[in-house]
């Protein structure tokens, strides 16, 4: 089962201010959160992901990139229930 964090978790690893973190998502090189209801959480792999690529160098299309991917997998993901 996928790990859910929110925001302030988000904020604490990322380690960019709230306006840094949504001009990003809007960039589209940082993951949108997971509505449930009214409540936002991001996927703790996804962030992960997302800071592993920058560590390795990765240019901003080949975030973009794995974005667009990860976005996609996520309705392929199954939720125990």
């Amino acid at each position: 089962m996928p790990k859910l964090i929110r925001f302030p978790g988000v904020k604490n690893i990322y380690r960019k201010c709230t306006s840094g973190i949504y001009a990003d998502i809007t960039a589209g090189l940082f993951p949108k959160p997971v509505k449930i209801g009214r409540m936002s959480f991001w996927l703790l792999d996804e962030v992960e992901a997302v800071i592993d690529a920058y560590i390795a160098g990765k240019s901003q299309d080949e975030i973009r990139s794995l974005i667009t991917q990860l976005h996609a997998d996520r309705e392929t993901r199954s939720v125990a229930v």
